[in-house]
């Protein structure tokens, strides 16, 4: 599906064929021919456009002729968007291609990221101003991985409170799953922070005496730092925590094995007893007139003996 902007006054709308200043986004479901045809059209390489369709397209930035490319990390929720991904959370590349009269992004998946800018991005840029946009992208990205790093923290605190309660596997496989996108994560925010840092040294984006966007740039390069090393944290904390659960979990099997063996003892007392009075031999207080109350007694006797000598030793 191909949609183009365009600033019209005060609104950003809908236009049927590619213009000066206009936004192209590109998102699913696509046409290959239609998407063949539109580079063609703007003399833009195709290789471009299916690159950035690939799932597992490294950060990156590359140029051609007047044509750029920048290719970057973006978190998602893991809708069903994977089914072979058992993350909770996915990265997934973005494609910033930049034209000289205009902008086009192409992602895989409908993008939360880029449905944020199609009903904000007046209030942050003009569609003209293409560099500005792409930085505000950059900025963008950057909030929506905090974002969801903040709903991993709540996710895992929550999981946390339910494993005090259960012994069961599934916490823990929501822990993994968790951890599994914070890996996700760390690896991502890493590779879009050395694009960064070298657009930024390159000078790729041509901000040239553009100090307001160096500064905004500067700003989105240390906020990727301090949510790579929230990532990086959460990450330890996640793996300290899933190796301190397993071992509670462990620790609680025993205890409970060690208590049904001690109550198997204590009842196999009684029936030790019963079984020796029930043999067909000459046997203590066998004519007794309470031989029945007698055996009773010595098998309580001596079930109440074991289960006091098993808490002497703290094993019941």
């Amino acid at each position: 599906m191909i949609k183009i902007y365009k600033n019209i006054g005060d609104e950003l709308q809908l236009i049927e064929q590619p213009e000066q200043d206009c936004w192209i986004n590109i998102a699913p479901p696509f046409n290959m021919e239609q998407l063949e045809r539109l580079a063609n059209q703007l003399e833009v390489p195709y290789s471009y456009i299916v690159d950035c369709i690939d799932q597992y397209e490294r950060s990156r930035y590359e140029k051609q002729g007047t044509t750029k490319l920048i290719v970057i990390n973006t978190p998602i929720l893991n809708e069903g968007f994977d089914m072979e991904d058992e993350a909770t959370y996915i990265t997934i590349p973005i494609g910033l291609i930049i034209l000289p009269t205009m902008l086009l992004t192409v992602c895989s998946v409908n993008n939360p990221m880029i449905e944020w800018f199609e009903k904000n991005v007046l209030r942050n840029v003009q569609l003209s101003n293409r560099n500005l946009f792409v930085i505000r992208i950059f900025e963008r990205n950057i909030y929506y991985f905090l974002h969801y790093l903040r709903e991993i923290n709540k996710r895992i605190s929550q999981i946390e409170k339910e494993l005090n309660y259960s012994s069961r596997n599934q916490e823990l496989n929501k822990l993994l799953h968790l951890q599994k996108a914070l890996i996700y994560f760390v690896n991502d925010l890493r590779a879009n922070e050395l694009v960064l840092v070298k657009i930024q040294r390159n000078d790729f984006l041509d901000l040239k005496e553009d100090n307001f966007s160096k500064e905004l740039v500067q700003d989105i390069i240390i906020d990727n730092s301090q949510a790579l090393e929230m990532a990086n944290v959460y990450s330890n904390i996640l793996g300290n925590m899933m190796g301190a659960f397993a071992s509670i979990i462990s620790n609680n099997l025993g205890h409970v094995v060690n208590r049904l063996t001690a109550v198997t003892i204590a009842l196999m007392l009684p029936t030790l007893v019963a079984g020796v009075y029930g043999m067909n031999i000459d046997l203590p207080f066998q004519h007794h007139p309470h031989a029945f109350t007698i055996v009773i007694i010595l098998s309580v006797l001596v079930s109440i003996s074991f289960v006091v000598f098993f808490r002497k030793k703290r094993w019941l």
